[in-house]
């Protein structure tokens, strides 16, 4: 372990995610473990800029591992995105003795955490968002918990659809990935599915499916649709207008993001919060935590951003055969 680094920081940045609570324990317990002292600093980003930084220890991550939100709070930063507010964010760092930085958020915040490394400031990020949208990582902190939100939510909808024989028209979190969308879909037995990632039309892909199950003996239907697609109220109403079949839509929105994390997103945001300092201990930055091949691994933050990531094809087509 390198003796350089005395005192770490932790900030969560971007949306919140069921789960960031348990990753900002493991930093702080496994800094404690190794005689680190671990800051937290409020707000992300902006928390940063402005100094919000204050000491943590094992006992103030007592009870919080079983909390959703993050308990250091989160807020955008615009100031961070030109080069002189990263400057004095390493400024604020600098006054404060932190010798490395954790990040826990998505994209935009792995950005800054380059932006950071390139001023001097060494910086481990790993991903906690719910839309499992980050390209290095198979697997993001708080996408389990929010999954299992939508099954709960859809499962209720579905028994009040079977009641009144009607469509259930239900909009889901990501505006530019269809992962909640199409694992909750298979999950709670949709009958369509539309996510950004594939193209589909209204008549094909949502008034056939529909009409088909209904030919079958079907008498209430389920169409999960992504937030990047939109336009869940009007989608209900066309239903109801082409084919006669009561149509009702239900905008999810931020209820997703909360709740108590599932054990799959307190486990694996333990095992990143407690590698990231490990590797800033050995010496190491301009790193991201991820998954890969189901394992707890690192990889560059350039090499991370510039990996794509797309929705597994054969998970399309399994929403759809199972829907028939």
């Amino acid at each position: 372990m390198e003796k350089n680094i005395r005192t770490i920081g932790v900030l969560t940045s971007g949306g919140d995610a069921p789960g960031m609570n348990a990753a900002i324990r493991a930093v702080v317990r496994t800094g404690a473990y190794y005689g680190v002292k671990v800051v937290g600093v409020r707000r992300g980003y902006n928390g940063l800029i402005n100094g919000e930084l204050e000491p943590l220890d094992a006992r103030s991550v007592s009870g919080i591992i079983q909390r959703g939100g993050t308990m250091l709070q989160t807020a955008r930063c615009l100031e961070f995105k030109e080069k002189a507010g990263v400057r004095k964010g390493v400024n604020i760092a600098k006054v404060f003795g932190l010798d490395g930085l954790v990040v826990i958020g998505g994209d935009g915040s792995f950005r800054g955490a380059k932006d950071l490394c390139a001023e001097g400031l060494p910086t481990i990020a790993m991903p906690g968002t719910i839309d499992n949208d980050i390209s290095c990582s198979e697997y993001t902190v708080g996408y389990d918990t929010c999954l299992n939100t939508v099954m709960e939510a859809v499962d209720k909808l579905r028994d009040t659809a079977q009641s009144h024989e009607r469509c259930s028209v239900i909009e889901v979190m990501g505006r530019a990935a269809g992962y909640i969308a199409l694992e909750s879909g298979i999950a709670c037995g949709a009958d369509v599915v539309l996510i950004p990632e594939k193209e589909w039309s209204f008549d094909d892909d949502v008034l056939r499916p529909i009409l088909e199950s209904k030919q079958r003996g079907k008498r209430h239907s389920i169409v999960v649709v992504a937030e990047g697609i939109g336009g869940a109220m009007e989608m209900a109403k066309e239903i109801e207008e082409k084919t006669g079949i009561e149509s009702r839509a239900t905008i999810l929105g931020h209820v997703q993001r909360g709740g108590s994390p599932t054990v799959r997103d307190r486990v694996v945001a333990s095992e990143m919060g407690s590698m990231a300092v490990e590797l800033l201990l050995q010496g190491k930055q301009n790193r991201i935590v991820c998954m890969r091949d189901n394992k707890i691994v690192d990889v560059d933050i350039e090499e991370g951003l510039n990996m794509t990531k797309e929705i597994p094809p054969h998970m399309i087509e399994l929403a759809k055969k199972l829907a028939i």
